[in-house]
């Protein structure tokens, strides 16, 4: 009985230590998402973009679920200038046309309104007009341009749009909402992944319209590597992108627990490569067809795919957290 109590005495310790150390990753990476955040908005007051308003939102709204303490003035002004940024394109979503980024941006947007519980307005109603009225000789959504990897999967473009449609939607568009929701189940159901983006966005989109997941599930952790992180391609090394987004989405899909073995080896890889910094390095694959700007994030040209990955890698590690601590 002893030996037993001191077992699970150590046992305990343990868990605590790990808790202790994604608790220290999440506090030391919260200030630069936060910061770059705040500068990306001075630099590009005239663009919404994933990575510095998107994701950064998404990861502030899990770190305060949490407990931790975030700039609540900040995610405020995130998501006013997500709506501002698509209410300047108002007439254009009604008229079809949209903004740069197309269903991409638009979705992505919607999603990131809904992730901080923004009200539905004229104007979600007019991006919403715009996505039933896209592409709609293809059963699902595609990117205008191929970024790699958070931009070139019709996998993200999909869920971000279908995220929005059934968040946002209102009574008069309900009926072509259920349609069109049904050509994207159909089409998710018969499509392979090629890739991890693909598997990740894949998984969630299948969630999001409440078809089958495990399939999906098990396809992506079929890749799981022996280090316990995710590469973008398989002859890439595992990196902190393809890592965090592969256990968020299978966390909020429902397919793993925080204490599934899977998750916490993800965890462990995420915790092992964070630098003293507290950032993550991704190197970019995506060639620069906008002007370059400091954001304020660490890694130079790598900066917009690393800030991606440490939004990604940082919710990851919230998402192993209990409530409110």
């Amino acid at each position: 009985m002893k030996r037993l109590l001191i077992c699970l005495t150590l046992a305990s310790i343990s868990h605590a230590a790990d808790e202790a150390a994604m608790r220290a990753a999440i506090t030391q990476s919260l200030p630069l998402l936060e910061r770059s955040s705040i500068i990306a908005i001075d630099e590009r007051s005239n663009c919404f973009t994933c990575h510095h308003t998107g994701l950064p939102v998404m990861t502030f709204v899990t770190a305060r679920e949490r407990g931790f303490k975030i700039d609540a003035q900040n995610l405020q002004t995130q998501l006013q200038f997500t709506s501002d940024f698509l209410a300047k394109g108002r007439a254009n979503y009604l008229q079809g046309k949209g903004q740069g980024g197309h269903a991409f941006t638009a979705g992505s947007a919607l999603w990131t309104l809904k992730l901080g519980a923004w009200k539905a307005d004229t104007t979600t109603e007019a991006v919403i007009e715009y996505l039933l009225g896209h592409q709609t000789d293809l059963d699902h959504w595609k990117p205008p341009s191929n970024r790699p990897p958070s931009e070139e999967s019709p996998f993200s473009t999909t869920f971000f749009a279908l995220e929005g449609i059934q968040h946002f939607g209102t009574a008069a568009q309900k009926e072509r909402i259920t349609v069109r929701i049904a050509q994207v189940r159909a089409w998710l159901l018969k499509t392979p992944a090629q890739n991890t983006e693909d598997r990740v966005f894949r998984l969630w989109s299948l969630h999001s319209v409440n078809a089958e997941t495990k399939p999906a599930a098990q396809d992506l952790l079929r890749t799981q590597r022996d280090d316990g992180g995710w590469s973008q391609l398989e002859n890439m090394s595992t990196d902190a992108y393809a890592t965090g987004t592969a256990l968020v989405a299978l966390h909020r899909s429902g397919s793993v627990t925080a204490h599934d073995p899977a998750f916490q080896r993800g965890l462990q890889w995420l915790l092992k490569t964070q630098l003293p910094d507290g950032s993550w390095h991704v190197v970019t694959r995506s060639k620069p067809i906008q002007k370059y700007f400091e954001s304020g994030y660490p890694h130079g040209k790598d900066q917009f795919i690393s800030i991606t990955a440490a939004c990604w890698a940082t919710t990851a590690l919230a998402l192993a957290l209990p409530f409110g601590q």
